[in-house]
């Protein structure tokens, strides 16, 4: 497949953007402790109702 022109690279990154992050979440640090229990309370408060909450 061909190169694209430099003007068409330039409008596709103009309206779609940077599509791969530089860095990944797998490549960060770990979340501070207090970080990850507030997300688990979250994601326990916000769990859907259809969800067994006895888990």
């Amino acid at each position: 497949m061909a190169e694209l022109p430099d003007r068409v690279r330039r409008r596709l990154a103009e309206v779609f953007g940077d599509t791969m992050p530089d860095v990944t979440r797998d490549e960060l640090d770990d979340p501070r402790p207090a970080d990850r229990e507030r997300d688990e309370e979250w994601y326990r408060a916000n769990r859907p109702p259809h969800h067994d909450r006895d888990r």
